[in-house]
């Protein structure tokens, strides 16, 4: 599910691509920003595949070595623990996650299926991987803790995986941190005895009228916001601040002024948290200081228009 500030970056990107390359089809725009969204989706469960496509071909591995003319012991009778591991199987035997790859045609390993081998090949030759088959106790819990450790030393931080989700849709790159933390958070969650199913996109029908309503309104007042940054920022010139800065404060300025259920507090932490990962070391302080004078001049001269108590 996408959380609010993942929503604000995405419409961060949006309102960038616009404002830099001084595209005017704001309609345009917000259906790409919308479908970028959609993708999200996609991606999450191709992550998710790479648990079941890897176990797949341990699997397949197994019964080759079977069929081996001089098969060995080990060959004949192998070490089961990981194809049977219960939190693969319940992501495998998920008719949710099924349908979703049917209905999006996701047949990504099954055409590029060496990125599966690669993550195989490192998980096979791992401690993690040698601890968990050799382990005394076999138990649910202990096969969640493996898939989740699995998962985060794995397929998350893989530079294959994350060049090939590139070179598939470019607006992934910045998406996989968000799908990765999905993800764990998933696997955290996954019950015994209950299938995992694919949640909403959106927490809530609120949720998604935000992100139209962020990207329109901040295209269609920006001009008028960075007045009143030149105005707070006398010793800087609009071009002598950061892009993304300039356009982290807009949209600051247009959650003070239009979305009246958000709290100005909560607006300014999301925005410097949001700077950390795509501005300048400095970026957070500098923005903090300028929102922090901007609101309190609002709220001086009545423009502050927040609904319920402790909202300002």
């Amino acid at each position: 599910m996408i959380n609010r500030r993942h929503i604000r970056v995405k419409v961060m990107q949006s309102v960038y691509a616009m404002i830099t390359s001084k595209a005017d089809d704001i309609v345009k725009e917000e259906k790409f920003l919308k479908h970028s969204i959609k993708k999200l989706l996609d991606l999450y469960v191709l992550q998710l595949q790479v648990l079941v496509e890897v176990q797949k071909l341990a699997k397949q591995k197994i019964e080759v070595s079977k069929k081996k003319h001089l098969a060995t012991k080990e060959d004949l009778h192998p070490n089961t623990r990981f194809i049977d591991n219960q939190v693969i199987v319940n992501i495998a035997n998920s008719q949710s996650v099924s349908l979703y790859i049917e209905k999006h045609k996701l047949t990504n390993w099954d055409l590029d299926d060496e990125y599966i081998k690669i993550v195989w090949q490192k998980l096979e030759k791992s401690n993690l991987y040698k601890f968990y088959m050799n382990a005394n106790e076999t138990s649910f819990k202990n096969d969640k803790d493996f898939v989740s450790d699995f998962f985060k030393e794995f397929i998350a931080p893989e530079n294959k995986l994350a060049e090939y989700y590139e070179d598939q849709t470019i607006s992934w790159l910045d998406d996989i941190p968000f799908v990765n933390t999905w993800v764990v958070r998933t696997l955290s969650k996954v019950k015994k005895d209950k299938t995992i199913s694919l949640g909403r996109l959106y927490k809530d029908e609120d949720d998604e009228q935000f992100v139209s309503d962020l990207f329109r309104k901040v295209m269609l007042h920006h001009t008028s916001f960075e007045e009143d940054i030149s105005s707070k920022t006398p010793n800087w010139e609009a071009e002598r601040i950061a892009d993304i800065d300039m356009i982290l404060i807009k949209m600051a300025i247009c959650e003070f002024l239009h979305f009246p259920s958000i709290p100005v507090r909560v607006t300014i932490n999301e925005y410097i948290e949001i700077s950390k990962d795509y501005s300048t070391n400095k970026s957070g302080y500098f923005i903090n200081g300028v929102l922090d004078k901007i609101s309190k001049e609002y709220e001086k001269d009545k423009r502050l228009h927040k609904i319920g108590r402790g909202l300002l």
